[in-house]
């Protein structure tokens, strides 16, 4: 969930710690932040990026006016969450180019405007965030990225099958972002991580279905899948057949 909002903040300092994640932005004016002990201002140039859970301490210095996006993981897509992670693992004062600027300003004055309308703040707030992820993390990526080691991925995943793997786990094994690297695997596979990974869950199972007298259970709980039942309906939804059926076809 985001919750986008302006937002005066006084000249008393203030101390508190939520269990949501915070961008703070400055339309004008600045204030004094610490963030877990580290200490910066915002300002027009620079913003602060609080974690979830962080104890930070903010003061207003001034005439000011700031717009705030609260981000509670609650609801959000995988793909989100991956963006959240990699902004917000640990407190940070990025600093802003001209052309954020524009964007900020714009934002700004359509929150003014229609802030009481809860899809326009929702998207403005999105595309801000995905704008400074992409100054933070994605474009030097691009530059510096080469071809995605399967070998090493494949290996990670036959090592974790019984467990749920995230996406941003095998972006870190990548050493990519978690968007960046989602992005170059399906151009790469053809799949999207979660279908490849299911993928390798299903043909271990049916190896396992084939090659082994071992309980449905015990296979489905061996290559992920949250009970017998799921693996049931996977295999009946991608392969066409049951697991019953598949043991069926292999002894006779």
């Amino acid at each position: 969930m985001l919750t986008a909002r302006l937002l005066r903040l006084d000249d008393q300092a203030h101390e508190h710690a939520h269990h949501y994640h915070q961008l703070i932005l400055a339309l004008s004016g600045r204030a004094a932040f610490e963030v877990n002990g580290h200490g910066g201002e915002v300002c027009r140039m620079r913003a602060c990026l609080v974690p979830g859970d962080a104890e930070h301490q903010f003061a207003g210095v001034g005439d000011n006016r700031m717009l705030i996006l609260d981000l509670n993981e609650q609801d959000m897509a995988e793909a989100d969450l991956a963006l959240l992670f990699e902004l917000f693992e640990s407190p940070r004062y990025p600093t802003l180019d001209s052309d954020f600027l524009n964007l900020l300003n714009y934002a700004g004055a359509e929150l003014q405007r229609y802030g009481s309308e809860q899809h326009l703040t929702r998207a403005l707030g999105g595309v801000l965030l995905r704008a400074l992820h992409l100054r933070l993390f994605e474009q030097s990526q691009r530059a510096t990225a080469g071809p995605l080691n399967m070998a090493r991925l494949d290996a990670y995943i036959g090592d974790h099958l019984g467990r749920r793997i995230s996406v941003a786990e095998l972006a870190n094994v990548a050493c990519l972002s978690p968007s960046h690297f989602h992005e170059q695997f399906r151009k790469s596979v053809g799949l999207t991580p979660y279908q490849y990974m299911l993928k390798a869950r299903l043909e271990h199972a049916s190896k396992l279905l084939r090659g082994s007298h071992l309980p449905l259970a015990r296979i489905a709980d061996d290559c992920g899948f949250s009970s017998q039942s799921a693996l049931t309906t996977a295999l009946r939804h991608y392969l066409g057949i049951t697991p019953k059926g598949l043991r069926k076809v292999i002894a006779d």
